[in-house]
């Protein structure tokens, strides 16, 4: 393929191969329908990422240390075996599911 994704918008068509709009529901070349990693909920798959972690991995601040936020992840980890790392990270991962997709990138990109 001669053409590249030119930005964070912009993927492959999972039929044809040409590069579309990330958000387009169908390929405007081939007609076929584009799914995303969440499905039709909207969730980036950074976001969807940064929840799984908090909700599995929370205990050991995997979330964070993926959003780039070391020192805090650090902090998870002197701290993992309290569990209160790990109850936090369920909380977190739950409020990265329910803010909106403006809100996560303004706080975390």
């Amino acid at each position: 393929m001669s053409e590249e994704p030119r930005g964070w918008n912009e993927k492959f068509c999972r039929e044809c191969g040409k590069v579309i709009n990330a958000q387009t529901e169908i390929c405007p070349f081939c007609g076929v329908r584009q799914f995303n990693l969440a499905g039709n909920s909207g969730i980036s798959g950074r976001r969807l990422a940064a929840a799984l972690f908090a909700i599995f991995l929370g205990s050991f601040g995997a979330h964070k240390f993926y959003l780039g936020k070391a020192g805090q992840g650090i902090l998870y980890l002197v701290f993992f075996w309290t569990a209160i790392p790990g109850i936090i990270g369920l909380i977190e991962g739950i409020l990265y599911l329910a803010m909106s997709e403006e809100a996560f990138n303004a706080r975390y990109c």
